[in-house]
């Protein structure tokens, strides 16, 4: 599934609009706002206006974390996370939740905004592939509540 599709977006849409404050994790350390807070970095990374610079480890195994990121298989309950992406301080669910919705209907919406940059840890990204990896993050942290 890609993200551009009306059918993926209004699933994902549909899940994301499930949750509520109190919704549980079946794993990992995020309370449900903080998971919402976390969605939203990559869609910020996306569209955004200006270069990120990749680290140096990215292009000695950016390549192989690519190949699991684009492949068909759902992400593993545990995997690890850049540091900048972890979201450890409290946040407000409504707050969260709203601006994530916010980001991924202008990341559906104006696709020519998408990926103007090369991604900061995988390089080159087509949009395709910016779709299919922001679909099975949204589905793997959605799995993650229950969603």
């Amino acid at each position: 599934m890609v993200l551009f599709d009306t059918e993926a977006y209004n699933e994902i849409s549909s899940r994301l609009n499930s949750l509520n404050a109190g919704t549980q994790s079946k794993w990992g350390k995020m309370n449900a706002a903080q998971m919402l807070a976390h969605c939203a970095e990559p869609f910020n990374i996306s569209m955004s206006e200006k270069k990120i610079p990749r680290p140096f480890v990215s292009y000695l195994f950016g390549w192989v974390a690519r190949r699991m990121v684009l492949a068909d298989k759902p992400y593993k309950p545990g995997l690890p996370t850049s540091k900048e992406l972890i979201i450890k301080d409290e946040r407000d669910f409504e707050t969260e939740k709203k601006k994530l919705i916010t980001l991924m209907e202008n990341f559906y919406r104006k696709p020519e905004r998408v990926g103007l940059h090369p991604h900061p840890f995988f390089g080159k990204f087509s949009k395709e592939e910016w779709g299919k990896s922001m679909y099975k993050h949204m589905d793997h942290h959605l799995l993650q509540f229950g969603a």
